[in-house]
């Protein structure tokens, strides 16, 4: 490395005159490194005047187009102005509007349903709490719940995933709702059925007990305005828009992935192929409880005289009933005879549509070479396969309501794939995968998904497998982390710095310790991992002094007058 900045600068002229540097990209490199240098020496700027209420106003918009109305049960909702109800429910009184871990952030005011609720037109009779938020019982809690339930005024029952369900470094381990809130509202739907399930959480679950409600109204994660959107969609003062990005399965046992998910030790496997989602259930034929693209609103509408071409779908949207809303018409398409295994439909195009009672709309979607097109892992490249492909519009995954044939021309796909050696995804039964037809599809075979207890630690293995070590003191280290992130979920609070270290491999060390560790200590403290504590640890001691020794010495040359 030169050490003057005479030495360095013929240098870098003669890499730019022997074409191994660009001189213009060098300067762009130049420009960019001067304006972070001089904006990281003067003082920030101040941020313009916010106004909290418009931007407020604004994320209450967003939310009220985002819940999606998954039941209406003789269309109990929207409830009138002056109706009585009753609110149970902790996620009421403290709402859950967003993510655990570095998705989390600070807003400037966060709406609450109970408050909410108080200007919302309708009459609050009364408040319970009903259950412990992250868990296990309370009879006394439950008993106020069931008895001011009994009062016969429409229920707002307010539940779903806390925080520690999803968050930052953990995967769910299941896809049910705390059971305490289950057995609360089978408790409640047996004195008063006139119960509305007002849900939060990220992901779908499981909902066994949707016969325990007359409707349900998802609001995700809302944001700081989300519990005020949800009120004005249940007052009617709003109108569900929202549809399901993702398909509910009736349990976690009817997923593609339930077979090979999680990842117990080494690998996680990816069997699925082109089979993600809906693509699965449809492909498989297995029901689901809600599918992709679902979702109900206080109006309906009708779908009339589809055209289509390769390049565009058009079609006639009326809004049929008595209030404005939106639909989201979907535009699939589908090849019966495709030499691939493709699932049934895929989503090529949406709109959101807006229509007022009584009024009719012709919607046209664009459609693009990329929507007819498969990557062809012989040529290495997108080809489009010639054919006739079937265009389906409808108001969800399952929910078609036209077809159109188009031929689109494009290349004779060849025999890509052996048929007769991928059968379970020639008919998208995904879960009957054996280890020989995945690894036929992989075109290797499969990597060990076990740990080998047998060898050494090294740099990219994780801290969870300290639980094997041969040193008793890496054992003692993961029992303390195991411990530390176990009381930390249990009381809701997932400890990110935990779940952080416990999942990192051992080279993480020497990259999150802001220099503090290089790697040849992390192999150091891998040797006494690894049962070699007195060798390991006389080289722990000469690895810090050398990389001591080596950071004087670049203090040194950088000190240096130039």
């Amino acid at each position: 490395m030169p050490t003057s900045g005479g030495d360095s600068d013929r240098e870098i002229a003669a890499a730019v005159r022997a074409g191994r540097i660009n001189e213009s990209l060098l300067d762009e490199r130049l420009e960019e490194y001067l304006r972070v240098l001089f904006t990281l020496n003067q003082a920030p700027a101040l941020p313009p005047e916010i106004n909290v209420e418009e931007h407020h106003a604004f994320a209450r918009r967003a939310a009220m187009s985002c819940a999606v109305l998954l039941k209406n049960e003789k269309n109990i909702l929207p409830l009138a102005a002056g109706t009585e109800v009753l609110v149970i429910g902790d996620f009421a009184e403290t709402p859950r509007y967003q993510g655990a871990g570095s998705s989390g952030v600070n807003p400037f005011k966060v709406d609450s349903p109970l408050e909410c609720l108080k200007t919302s037109g309708l009459n609050v009779a009364g408040y319970a709490r009903g259950f412990l938020r992250h868990g296990g019982d309370d009879p006394a809690l439950s008993a106020s719940a069931v008895e001011l339930a009994r009062r016969g005024c429409a229920i707002l029952f307010y539940m779903g995933l806390d925080e520690i369900s999803e968050t930052e470094g953990l995967d769910r381990s299941h896809m049910g709702v705390n059971k305490n809130q289950v057995d609360l509202l089978n408790a409640v739907s047996a004195v008063n059925p006139n119960i509305v399930v007002v849900l939060t959480g990220g992901a779908p679950v499981e909902i066994p007990w949707l016969d325990k409600c007359r409707a349900l109204i998802h609001g995700y994660l809302g944001g700081q305005a989300g519990a005020g959107a949800m009120v004005d969609l249940l007052a009617g003062k709003g109108n569900p828009s929202g549809r399901l990005a993702e398909t509910w399965p009736f349990s976690c046992g009817d997923t593609p992935t339930a077979r090979y998910f999680p990842g117990r030790e080494q690998t996680a496997e990816y069997r699925e192929g082109p089979y993600v989602g809906y693509r699965y259930y449809g492909a498989a034929g297995v029901p689901v409880r809600f599918p992709f693209g679902y979702g109900l609103t206080y109006t309906t509408f009708t779908y009339a005289e589809i055209e289509a071409s390769a390049a565009e779908v058009s079609f006639t949207l009326a809004n049929t009933g008595p209030r404005p809303g939106v639909e989201v018409p979907q535009v699939y398409i589908g090849m019966k005879d495709s030499a691939l295994f493709r699932p049934l439909r895929e989503l090529k195009g949406f709109a959101r549509v807006k229509l007022e009672p009584g009024e009719t709309r012709r919607v046209a979607i664009s459609l693009d070479e990329r929507a007819f097109r498969f990557f062809n892992i012989k040529s290495d490249q997108f080809e489009i396969e010639e054919g006739l492909y079937t265009i389906q519009v409808g108001a969800s995954a399952e929910d078609i309501r036209l077809r159109a044939d188009v031929f689109v021309p494009g290349v004779k796909a060849p025999a890509i794939y052996d048929r007769a050696a991928l059968p379970n995804y020639y008919a998208g039964t995904i879960g009957r995968v054996s280890d020989g037809e995945f690894e036929k599809l992989l075109g290797r075979p499969l990597p060990p998904g076990s740990w080998d207890r047998g060898k050494a630690l090294g740099r990219n293995d994780t801290f969870t497998q300290l639980f094997y070590a041969k040193s008793p003191l890496g054992r003692l280290i993961y029992r303390i982390l195991t411990d530390k992130k176990n009381k930390a979920e249990a009381n809701g609070k997932p400890d990110l710095n935990i779940l952080y270290i416990y999942n990192m491999p051992f080279r993480g060390m020497a990259k999150m310790t802001a220099g503090a560790v290089n790697m040849e200590m992390v192999d150091a403290i891998l040797r006494i991992f690894n049962g070699h504590f007195f060798r390991g640890a006389g080289n722990l001691v000469k690895a810090w002094f050398r990389k001591n020794k080596a950071e004087k010495g670049t203090a040194q040359k950088l000190s240096a007058p130039v």
